[in-house]
């Protein structure tokens, strides 16, 4: 018997292998390879260059926008953004549980319903809020905000599912309606685990944020791509720079918070 899982095992392994391989030489064979740009080596040199002679001037301008106030405009876009759906999502998170509703048709409209809006990236939606309130950061905080009620709320409907079911079962025998259970049961054990998802997200949302700039919605995308379209290398370094530093910042902050909460 042991002999015989083994061989079905390997055979099992083999055909995923062969699978996977065939995905991925599909997947490479659609590829059009023109070759390398002429000045593809020039302007790497020069992005190099700006990143070991940043334009150290920029990081603070009194007269005008520089690097801090990008910076944190992108911070404030991505906090405001995942605050909004921190709380916004939080409905749609229990219908999508499964261990909160008898019927599959329930809950399994609720996962459909945060695909659907998952189904769209934030560069999407920042053109479309764009169109809609006109560029600024206040589109940005919309496409950060409705894209993360996606994400957050699959990531909530799994921690609720995931939770111990007793005391909900306890409070149920002992007469507490559908509300009581919820606020008493479920939100205490969720809700560690809930913050510790909210501080991943941020993370996320930071480095969304800094990409949605590029495209007019606020942040300090917008001064890096008049950078790189002026072809001022050293403004760039000295961006990417603190894009970097700042959101290695965050990581290492909120991985202390997380390990202190949950």
């Amino acid at each position: 018997m042991k002999q015989n899982n083994r061989i079905q095992v390997r055979i099992r392994s083999g055909l995923i292998t062969i699978l996977l391989i065939l995905v991925y030489v599909w997947a490479f064979s659609g590829l059009e390879f023109n070759g390398i740009q002429p000045t593809a080596g020039e302007i790497s040199q020069s992005i190099f260059r700006g990143m070991i002679h940043p334009d150290w001037g920029y990081v603070y301008l009194p007269e005008g926008e520089d690097l801090l106030r990008g910076l944190l405009d992108t911070l404030a876009i991505a906090i405001l953004g995942t605050f909004i759906s921190a709380l916004l999502c939080v409905p749609f998170a229990f219908w999508a549980a499964s261990n909160m509703s008898k019927h599959k048709s329930i809950h399994g409209s609720g996962k459909i319903f945060l695909s659907f809006i998952r189904v769209f990236p934030e560069i999407v939606m920042a053109i479309i809020f764009i169109k809609a309130v006109g560029p600024g950061s206040f589109a940005g905080v919309l496409a950060l905000g409705l894209h993360s009620i996606g994400m957050l709320g699959k990531l909530y409907s799994e921690s609720i599912e995931n939770l111990d079911m007793g005391p909900s079962e306890a409070l149920t025998a002992c007469g507490a309606n559908r509300l009581q259970t919820i606020w008493y049961a479920v939100i205490p054990q969720v809700l560690p685990h809930f913050y510790s998802l909210i501080l991943f997200r941020i993370e996320i949302n930071v480095r969304s944020a800094s990409i949605l700039g590029m495209i007019g919605a606020g942040g300090i995308g917008t001064p890096l791509i008049f950078a790189l379209e002026a072809r001022s290398w050293d403004r760039v370094g000295i961006i990417l720079l603190g894009i970097i530093v700042t959101v290695t910042l965050i990581d290492i902050l909120s991985g202390y918070i997380r390990k202190r909460i949950v």
